[in-house]
């Protein structure tokens, strides 16, 4: 195997020599564990871990190696183990805000060139949601294409329902129906997949996503649970993020269930995700416009008159001032964090100076 097989193109060439870093060299981070990664290099995959420095130099979360990162490393023990002295920077990123009350990023994956959102034909299936997700990708910079698993639970006409109402709220939205039990559709993914080319499977817990790789692999590489016969729902398995070569040369991200999906300055991905209302706004009297009360406020009247739909109108500002919240008050801790550490520096060199003689 090349390292251009795992996507280490011209353009992460040129990087890695912008970031000189003797006796190292290139390999893709494929698994981030709680205290090492695993990377991939042309020949096989090893343990690997940051050096001391790396890890205290890191400003944020944003700053260490996620699946799909290239990044530069020493070999030991004959190769068997790895040191990695360095990030390459990244094409494109899958972020989101930390689960919880803590205001930051965590990074899913980097350097995807497809985003696949699954979701389930059955209960699992929102728009809402699917807004999110398509925000996030399109602010990583990342094309998407929606799964829609288990159509073997709906009707024919219940299927035809949800294509609809994708089409309408997202119209520039490829979707692909398929099952894992029968395995319709899953050509049509296969035909997707380019060799080279690196796609993650991002969703909620259930919806078939470890399933639907290890279709893709022709084997039970991932572990996966049966569907409970109470509600057709699959229990999540998936523990972490791991980047997996299918045999005809594609890479998939199989990712854990994600029961929260807060964003963060989502700017540009919800004003292309909602081009519609992107638009509709340039009309509004007002630049500063709030789209809540304004007179001359383009989006209610769209409402209003039946134009754009109440549910569309309310997803894009829930999401618009979520990321505009969660924006200002990740800044505020940044800001927090470098005063700290300035103090935490100021009263360092103070101890040394006491120190000498």
């Amino acid at each position: 195997m090349d390292l251009r097989d795992l996507g280490f193109d011209e353009w992460f060439r040129e990087k890695a020599t912008e970031l000189p870093k003797p006796d190292c060299k290139p390999a893709r981070v494929t698994a981030v564990n709680r205290e090492n990664y695993l990377v991939r290099n042309e020949k096989t995959e090893v343990a690997a871990e940051l050096t001391g420095a790396f890890r205290f130099s890191a400003g944020s979360s944003l700053d260490l190696p996620a699946v799909g990162d290239w990044v530069l490393v020493q070999y030991q023990n004959a190769g068997t183990f790895a040191i990695i002295r360095g990030l390459l920077p990244r094409k494109t990123i899958l972020r989101r805000k930390t689960p919880g009350r803590d205001i930051d990023y965590q990074i899913i994956a980097a350097n995807i060139d497809m985003a696949f959102i699954v979701q389930a034909c059955d209960s699992d299936f929102n728009l809402r949601r699917l807004d999110r997700y398509l925000v996030m990708a399109r602010e990583g910079g990342i094309q998407s294409m929606l799964l829609l698993t288990k159509s073997d639970l709906v009707s024919p006409e219940e299927l035809e329902q949800r294509i609809a109402a994708v089409k309408q709220s997202s119209a520039d939205c490829r979707v692909i129906v398929l099952s894992n039990k029968t395995g319709f559709g899953l050509d049509a993914v296969r035909e997707v997949l380019e060799k080279g080319k690196t796609y993650c499977l991002i969703g909620s817990s259930g919806v078939g996503k470890s399933t639907l790789l290890n279709r893709l692999m022709g084997r039970d590489l991932l572990e996966t649970n049966t569907v409970r016969t109470t509600d057709g729902k699959g229990r999540h398995t998936t523990a972490r993020r791991q980047l997996i070569v299918l045999d005809q040369g594609a890479m998939v991200i199989d990712t854990p269930g994600m029961r929260e999906l807060g964003n963060i300055g989502l700017g540009e991905g919800i004003d292309e995700s909602f081009p519609d209302i992107t638009e509709l706004s340039n009309r509004c009297r007002f630049t500063n416009c709030t789209h809540t009360n304004e007179p001359g406020c383009a989006l209610l009247a769209a409402v209003r008159n039946g134009e754009l739909s109440e549910e569309r109108y309310q997803s894009y500002l829930k999401l618009l001032r979520e990321s505009e919240y969660h924006e200002m008050s990740y800044l505020e801790k940044r800001r927090k964090d470098r005063k700290f550490g300035q103090f935490v520096n100021k009263a360092i060199k103070q101890h040394d100076k006491r120190k000498s003689p």
